[in-house]
């Protein structure tokens, strides 16, 4: 079987599968579960364009990866084939723990149990049916592997994963302040002490890459629709699991019956792979159609909270730099139990607080360094004239409260 093939991909064109290993690695159904998982959640329902999947992004983040590979090597640093398909396989990889809806229902499904994590899992379980080909791959994700700047390149403040979804979402959403120059930034990164840095002359690139996060998560990511649609969604898979638990029965898939039939910790979930196994069933589909099948349950909150997503009403939400009024969340709960008329507990799930943080950039986590002129290297924010970029390595909190548009 020929398996050396291209994929057309709208963000660069045409893009190839570097070996046989990868070709296999992209038709597993683990991969393959990818395509049938949005990238950005609910995030459609503000910009329609935005319903690209994971696979797109894993893809893209494949061809960024062999990018970096050949300028590196170009530049005079010695990277074994070993290590070069090890790198390819880690960043191709490395979303494929995702759940449904990306990080919308993320530790919701499993708890306090994070996307890497599962990525790990699955990754392993891949090694033992790949005869060990991906030992070098697994390394290089973990951090463990000797040569530092090749986990950089998969995961740290300027890794191929940021430079691939920073171009992709802005391409799909339309929203334009999201583009990188992905490609210069590329061809200037180097390695000086075993880790990254970008050389001198590419330190504006970085200025607009991160000026380009902050603005994405502001306007996308972040966007107060957004986040009302994804809050929505959660509070259906919340009430739905505990009505589970108090033995209601529903119509679903039979894994994400398991899910929200069993409440699942970490420990629980790495230790049995009947977990892992029956996780890797799950997707995008098994939610929306159980969304669609309560929005005719008995149950009230379940059946309003399924038809309101289904019909893109969503709850409003106010976002504040300081925590809501306690007496404008009671008096908002007051409103909801009599309109309603439901319990004080069920009101919960149309009035209710939440935070949210942006922080563009980590300074301490990971910095992004600058090799200048004279071989020296410093953090970006040391390197830069901009004094906007200090202020972006500061995390800023806000608080949001969620209510439904009845209520105003």
């Amino acid at each position: 079987m020929n398996k050396k093939k291209i994929i057309n991909d709208p963000v660069y064109g045409f893009i190839s599968i570097p070996s046989d290993l990868i070709f296999d690695l992209i038709e597993h159904p683990y991969f393959q579960r990818l395509r049938y998982i949005k990238q950005l959640g609910m995030t459609h329902l503000v910009y329609p364009g935005a319903l690209h999947t994971r696979f797109h992004h894993a893809i893209g983040a494949m061809h960024l990866m062999g990018t970096a590979i050949e300028t590196l090597c170009n530049k005079g640093l010695e990277i074994t084939g070993e290590e070069k398909e090890g790198l390819i396989i880690a960043i191709l990889l490395h979303d494929i723990g995702h759940g449904p809806f990306s990080h919308a229902l993320e530790q919701t499904i499993v708890e306090d149990i994070d996307h890497e994590d599962i990525s790990i899992l699955l990754m392993n379980k891949l090694n033992e049916e790949f005869g060990g080909k991906l030992k070098t791959a697994i390394e290089i994700f973990k951090g463990t592997y000797h040569k530092n700047y090749l986990h950089q390149l998969v995961s740290s403040q300027l890794d191929m994963d940021r430079m691939d979804y920073l171009n992709r979402d802005s391409f799909f959403t339309g929203v334009s302040e999201g583009v990188i120059s992905s490609d210069r930034i590329i061809k200037m990164l180097n390695v000086k002490d075993n880790g990254i840095a970008v050389e001198e002359k590419g330190i504006y690139s970085i200025e607009k890459f991160l000026i380009s996060r902050r603005l994405m998560y502001w306007q996308v990511y972040l966007h107060k629709t957004v986040i009302a649609a994804e809050q929505l969604l959660c509070k259906i898979f919340k009430r739905s699991r505990e009505l589970a638990l108090q033995g209601k029965t529903f119509p679903v898939t039979p894994a994400l019956a398991y899910f929200l039939e069993n409440v699942i910790t970490k420990q629980e979930f790495i230790g049995n792979t009947r977990h892992l196994d029956t996780f890797a069933l799950l997707d995008d589909t098994d939610v929306m159609a159980a969304v669609k099948v309560w929005a005719g349950a008995e149950d009230f909150v379940l059946k309003t909270l399924c038809h309101n997503l289904i019909n893109r009403k969503l709850f409003h939400v106010d976002i504040t730099a300081d925590k809501p009024d306690d007496a404008l969340i009671k008096q908002l709960t007051a409103s909801a139990v009599t309109y309603y008329d439901i319990t004080e507990h069920e009101a919960a799930y149309f009035v209710f607080t939440d935070s949210i943080r942006n922080n563009a950039y980590n300074k301490g986590d990971g910095n992004i360094h600058i090799l200048m002129k004279n071989g020296t290297v410093t953090d970006i924010t040391l390197a830069s004239d901009n004094s906007n970029l200090e202020a972006l390595s500061k995390t800023v909190k806000k608080y949001i409260l969620c209510y439904s548009k009845e209520l105003l």
